[in-house]
Parts: C-alpha cells; sequence; structure tokens
C-alpha cells in the first residue's frame, strides 16, 4: 500500500506524510527535497540502528553529498540535553551547516530528540521523520511538536520545529515488542474517543486483525490516525487552542510517567491517564459510567495497563506532580475531557477532589 497526505498551514503546503510497506522508496522522496550537495546526519538510537541503519542508509547515499550516523542508547533516560550537546558536538565536528539536514530514525524520543536538536542547531536546520514505532507514525512524527526532559519533567524543554517529510514505513511494525505496539495503541485509541466514534467502534470491530499486526489493516488505522492529527495540528500548528485535546490522557499520564521514573512506557501513561480521564467525564455528567468502564475495557483488550493500584503510588503525589505539567495555564491544570465518545473538550475546572476520585476507581476502587 502507498499513500500519501499534505499537512497545510495558512493554507500552504508544508509536508508530505509518505505510506510504504518498506523503506524502497526513500531515497526519492528525500531527494525531492534538493539535498544532493548536502549532508545527511542520521539520528537514531542502539535498538533501531542494528534493525534499520544500514537498510536507510543505503537509500540515502545515492541522493546526498554524505551520510553521517549518530547512535545514542535507547531509552527515555537519554531524551535530555546531555544527549543533545553530544549530537551538537558531532554535528560540528562534521562541518554540519544550516543547509544540511537531519534523518529522525526511530520512536517518538529519537524524532523529539532529533527535532529539538534541528530546531535549535545554528539556529533551525531542516529535519525529516522516519518513525519505527506505531506511537510515532501516529502521534509523536506529525505536527512539529520537539522536545527534551529535563531531569524528571517531560518534554519541559522544546520548541515547534516542522519536519520537511514524514516517511512511514509500515513493515517496521512488525519488529515491535507486544509491549512497543500496544504502546502506539494508546494513541490510536485515544483518537478515536477525541475525534470520531466511528473509528473508535471500527478498531473495536477490527481487534483481531490488528493485534496479528495484518498490514493492510494496520495501514489503514495508521492513515486514519494520522489524518485525525493531521487536521487538528492545521487547525492550531502551535497548540493555542483545539490541538490542545491531542493532550487527552496527558495531564495524569504524564504525572504517573514521572512518579514511575519512567519505568512504564509513555503510551502505556497515556492509556491510564486517559482511563482517569474518562472517570472524571462520568463524574462530572458528561458520559456514563458504563461509557467509562467500556473505555477502560477497550484499552485492556489492546494490552494496556488499566489500574495503578500495584504501582505504589499515592494519590497526593499524582495530583502534586500535575502541577509541575507544562499544559498548566495561570496555574489552573488543563484537563481534556469528553462531552461524549469522539468529542473532547478543554477543561480548566477540575478540583484536587475529583482528581482523587478518579485516582480512586484508577487503583481498583468500586465504581
Amino acid at each position: 500500500m502507498s499513500d500519501r497526505m499534505t499537512v497545510h498551514r495558512d493554507g500552504k503546503p508544508i509536508y508530505d506524510i509518505v505510506m510504504e510497506e518498506n523503506y524502497d522508496k526513500l531515497g526519492k522522496e528525500v531527494a525531492a527535497l534538493s539535498v544532493q550537495e548536502r549532508r545527511l546526519c542520521v539520528v537514531t538510537d542502539s535498538t533501531v540502528a542494528e534493525l534499520y541503519s544500514e537498510t536507510v542508509i543505503r537509500q540515502l547515499e545515492p541522493v546526498c553529498k554524505e551520510v553521517h550516523l549518530f547512535v545514542f542508547e535507547a531509552g527515555e533516560k537519554n531524551k535530555n540535553l546531555d544527549t543533545v550537546r553530544k549530537l551538537y558536538e558531532f554535528l560540528i565536528q562534521n562541518h554540519y551547516d544550516r543547509n544540511d539536514m537531519l534523518v529522525a530514525l526511530g520512536g517518538g524520543v529519537v524524532g523529539d530528540l532529533c527535532g529539538f536538536t534541528a530546531a535549535t542547531y545554528l539556529r533551525g536546520i531542516r529535519f525529516i521523520q522516519v518513525p519505527t514505532t506505531l506511537l510515532s507514525q501516529v502521534d509523536s512524527s506529525i505536527g512539529g511538536k520537539t522536545g527534551v526532559d529535563f531531569d524528571a519533567y517531560k518534554n519541559m524543554v522544546g520548541a515547534f520545529h516542522m519536519p520537511q517529510l514524514v516517511y512511514t514505513a509500515a513493515a517496521s511494525l512488525l519488529t515491535l515488542t507486544e509491549e512497543q505496539f500496544a504502546c502506539g495503541m494508546g494513541e490510536v485509541i485515544k483518537h478515536g474517543l477525541i475525534m470520531d466514534a466511528g473509528y473508535y467502534e471500527w478498531l473495536q470491530e477490527h481487534r483481531e486483525e490488528i493485534l496479528a499486526r495484518d498490514l493492510s489493516i494496520c495501514e489503514q488505522m495508521i492513515l486514519i490516525s494520522c489524518r485525525i492529527k493531521r487536521d487538528v495540528v492545521e487547525q492550531d500548528p502551535t497548540e493555542q487552542g483545539i490541538r490542545g485535546i491531542l493532550n487527552f490522557g496527558h495531564t495524569l499520564g504524564h504525572a504517573i510517567e514521572k512518579l514511575m521514573d519512567f519505568k512504564l512506557l509513555h503510551g502505556q501513561c497515556v492509556a491510564l491517564g486517559s482511563i482517569a480521564a474518562a472517570y472524571l467525564s462520568a463524574g462530572r455528567g458528561e458520559i456514563t459510567m458504563d461509557e467509562a468502564v467500556q473505555i477502560r475495557n477497550v484499552f485492556e483488550e489492546f494490552g494496556l495497563p488499566v489500574s495503578i493500584k500495584d504501582f505504589g503510588l499515592a494519590k497526593e503525589a499524582v495530583i502534586a506532580a500535575t502541577k509541575n505539567d507544562k499544559k498548566m495555564d495561570s496555574g489552573k491544570i488543563k484537563f481534556i475531557l469528553l462531552h461524549r465518545i469522539g468529542e473532547a473538550f478543554i477543561d480548566r475546572t477540575v478540583t484536587d477532589e475529583q482528581m482523587e476520585q478518579s485516582l480512586d476507581l484508577l487503583m481498583g476502587g468500586a465504581l
């Protein structure tokens, strides 16, 4: 399957999202970005480097002046300014100028870190996204959000910097662990919950094919999720308004992620935060508790955690952690809740008591 969609800003096309089965057309797509006399630096982590770096470099070498490879140790713990500094040094030592380009080959950690480096090196150079995880294919590679963690604070340092191209090879799904694939589903299910009730139902109808990683079904799923995110980003590229709904599940999810010292993966924390947001929505009379329970069950059916009762987290600590989140707005916590399945809204009136009630349920309390 081959497909393409264009992301616009102010009505003008700024980059394409390209879907292919493998990397055979990557060189052709990158060549179209006028890189014949430019250096390309492939930025990846130690896990992805073993799987795809040779294939990707083989595609890039014929279309540019020179290709370099920068590899850092895999893991969220390395998504920080120390790794960025090492990448800056590498680029300087290899004489990269502002007309050269970075290639983010990997999941969300690689894409965020590489994008942030591209946004800040020489006041901004071009980069492309080659996402290799489901989560990055449907979410983090699209929209130009880049950033790194600062101490235990997730994505606290960042910039908006749009890629020149997003190239997804669907076959990379086949190399993901069950846990990594499930993490991507955390963001996929979120898209249905916030924007498209029909898509949410479609995911449940095709659960068996999705979990079996039927590529034809998975490609459809990725394309629908990409269109949902593209449509939101086009309306609000720098998150001044509606783009905030993409943070459904992220307020409490980021707090849990921080307190667990990133031992849980991002998609797992988004799932937990989404379930808590569903409980909050039900507690405020927006959706029914039966709908909230069904949302929890859908996340569970796709292999995601649905309770924090065994994590040793205190409710008070989770609530306190939300107040250090970058989504705070004039001292108020910005929550994304559901009017109904498929329709999200931004709310700034959630109280500590309401958060505590939703966390009680997330810890296995009585419904």
